[in-house]
């Protein structure tokens, strides 16, 4: 294990926001780029790439990802950045149009090098504090819990808060959040995202290059891919279908290598097709450990999690449950692989 290298983890916040929209329903999406950047720059990363359609914009950034629709953003960043320091601007320009928090919730993995990062994110009991003093309170129902898993440094942490009517509604909410974390990549399979030595491809063309050499085009075959190669090595992509955001992050060095898969769906979904999604996902980098957050109203959804990474050769080790103001059921689910 390398003594310090690149934080692939990420780290994750989402804010859902309720108000009066006068403008066409365009709500949070009217924050101008400008004031989007503002934020970016307190959490120390920038925009590298972007696209939009009717429902919501997605931005790749040098460190994940951002996701805006009109009641919700979704920020997700890995390194050395300071998210939570992201809450008050947010909310500060959600309330010039005239749209209040009513909904926040924080998870991350166990940092590969927790002693690297900066304030706030020195701890989970120091994050915890640190977004607690931001809310507004409103937001009554809060929780915070490090869900454990057999092996000490992996563990999955959640926070979340909600306000008194939005956490009476939140049964009516059908959304399914798969946050997939895999460690010990598969070193052919992580070559891939290295550029070669002397290729002067731009950023976008570099990506796109990658997206189709690692089958992650065929993951989702009906999103719009926007992808990014960092230089000299590292690979992120958003994938954008109708209101439905994916997302994947790669840091490759061997030693600390690291993926992520994202995607949302529905517990209506085709359990096949949730299944197949996952296992796709999972097998452009063949890790050796793979952990699996499923977040939805429903506790059965992470019967299927299960299905997906039998036939991968990977065997459940540890599950966890837990259930969240605002998010519903959380359950964590760690596997390694039999053979490695």
């Amino acid at each position: 294990m390398a003594v310090s290298g690149f934080e692939g983890f990420e780290k994750r916040l989402e804010l859902q926001f309720f108000g009066d929209d006068p403008l066409e329903n365009m709500g949070l999406r009217l924050i101008d780029f400008e004031s989007l950047e503002q934020v970016l720059h307190i959490v120390n990363c920038t925009v590298v790439s972007a696209v939009g359609n009717h429902f919501f914009d997605a931005y790749v950034l040098s460190e994940s990802s951002l996701f805006v629709y009109p009641n919700k953003i979704v920020i997700k960043t890995c390194g050395t950045t300071q998210l939570l320091k992201s809450v008050r601007p947010l909310i500060h320009f959600a309330d010039k149009l005239n749209l209040t928090l009513c909904e926040c919730r924080y998870t991350r993995g166990s940092f590969i090098f927790p002693k690297s990062q900066p304030f706030p994110h020195t701890n989970f009991k120091e994050e915890v504090i640190y977004i607690e003093e931001n809310l507004p309170n409103n937001l009554v129902y809060r929780k915070a819990a490090v869900m454990p898993s057999k092996n000490p440094s992996c563990s999955w942490h959640v926070f979340t808060a909600v306000d008194q009517n939005h956490h009476r509604r939140r049964s009516l909410n059908s959304d399914v959040t798969f946050e997939v974390c895999m460690t010990e990549l598969d070193r052919h399979l992580a070559r891939r995202f290295f550029k070669k030595t002397g290729d002067c491809k731009t950023g976008d063309l570099a990506g796109k290059e990658m997206t189709e050499l690692t089958g992650i085009d065929d993951i989702n075959p009906s999103a719009f891919i926007c992808d990014f190669a960092f230089d000299p090595c590292g690979y992120s992509m958003n994938g954008i279908d109708d209101d439905r955001y994916s997302t994947i992050h790669v840091t490759p060095e061997d030693g600390y290598s690291y993926a992520s898969f994202e995607c949302v769906g529905s517990v209506y979904d085709d359990n096949i097709n949730i299944v197949e999604t996952l296992k796709k996902a999972v097998q452009v980098f063949k890790p050796a450990t793979v952990s699996i957050s499923t977040t939805s109203n429903r506790r059965e959804v992470w019967t299927k999690v299960a299905r997906a990474m039998e036939p991968l050769g990977l065997k459940c080790r540890t599950f966890a449950m837990d259930e969240f103001p605002a998010a519903g059921f959380v359950v964590f689910q760690t596997f390694t692989a039999a053979s490695r």
